[in-house]
């Protein structure tokens, strides 16, 4: 009769993709210079998202949104995960903002990006809830966003 190794607790879904509150702050912060490389490319790729997601809302109405929010979400949280500071989420979504203000206001020739329906209105509510959600997940930075915290 032999014995088997006692199996881990299975961990929920949330867990098992974004791990536990222990594990975000126990991984290691990457280098000063690293992390403003990743702000400023986290920036850019807020912008393209937002554009991108801009189009794909109103491409395919009911599908659409809920594949630019998942980009949306997983840029946000990426940059969080990426730089571990508060900032990391923050940086997409300031892009994600700017080009949101561009794309909604309409040009002379009175073509909108964005009009003023359910899916782009979903798509502008839903997205700033993300960014805030994500930029609120517990980090291992300090006191200031973007500032890492004394060692642990």
């Amino acid at each position: 009769m032999s014995k088997t190794a006692p199996q881990p607790p299975s961990r929920s879904f949330p867990a098992a993709v974004l791990g536990t509150r222990e594990e975000r702050l126990a991984e290691s912060q990457p280098p000063r210079l690293a992390r403003i490389a990743a702000y400023v490319l986290f920036f850019l790729l807020g912008i393209a998202v937002s554009v991108c997601g801009s189009f794909v809302q109103a491409l395919w109405p009911p599908v659409g949104v809920l594949l630019a929010l998942a980009a949306t979400a997983a840029t946000f949280y990426g940059g969080l995960r990426v730089t571990g500071t508060r900032l990391g989420a923050g940086a997409p979504a300031a892009g994600w903002f700017l080009a949101m203000l561009l794309l909604i206001v309409p040009r002379p020739e009175g073509d909108n990006v964005l009009w003023s329906n359910a899916t782009s209105l979903a798509w502008l509510f839903a997205g700033s809830v993300l960014g805030v959600i994500c930029a609120t997940l517990p980090t291992r930075a300090g006191w200031f966003p973007g500032v890492p915290g004394p060692p642990r």
